[in-house]
């Protein structure tokens, strides 16, 4: 399964661990992303902004998965396994990693959303989101919303944003 070809793979961590993976696989040598989002944190005696990971158990690796990496990774403190279909990893889509590339770090207002297939899709065209692309939906509340899919994960992730910022894409 050897190709040379650098592609980006889901790593299911256990609950909690994502940090930790994130860290050794860096440790490692290996290429890894970690998606976070910031939110506000209640403690005891102050509410205090940090980060957490935006899509929860998982983070990718940038890997060609050669037979020694692939062992190296699944044989990391935390590691459930790398998201593929009946036992075979599969890489993630660029462009969706792409999007979460843009999503990192980011303070908007973003929630996890049950995977969503539906809707105009639509690029963000302005402000510190530019260059995001996923499906506008529109709630109750009259807010302008984009959701980001992650098809391999079958998650989506919805980011509240003006309208005014947004370009609607061709069909695929």
């Amino acid at each position: 399964m050897e190709n040379n070809i650098l592609q980006w793979y889901a790593i299911r961590t256990r609950s909690n661990f994502e940090q930790k993976v994130y860290d050794i696989l860096c440790n490692k040598a290996i290429e890894a992303f970690l998606p976070r989002i910031m939110v506000m944190s209640r403690r005891k005696d102050r509410r205090k902004k940090i980060y957490v990971p935006m899509i929860s158990g998982y983070l990718f690796a940038h890997t060609d998965l050669n037979p020694e990496e692939h062992i190296k990774i699944l044989q990391t403190v935390g590691v459930v396994n790398i998201v593929g279909v009946k036992g075979h990893p599969v890489p993630a889509n660029e462009d969706e990693i792409a999007s979460l590339m843009i999503l990192d770090g980011t303070d908007h207002t973003v929630q996890n959303r049950s995977y969503m297939k539906t809707g105009e899709r639509v690029m963000i065209m302005e402000g510190p989101l530019k260059g995001l692309s996923g499906f506008y939906i529109r709630h109750k509340d009259k807010s302008e919303k984009v959701v980001v899919s992650i098809e391999l994960l079958q998650r989506s992730l919805e980011v509240e944003i003006d309208g005014y910022a947004l370009e609607k894409l061709p069909k695929l």
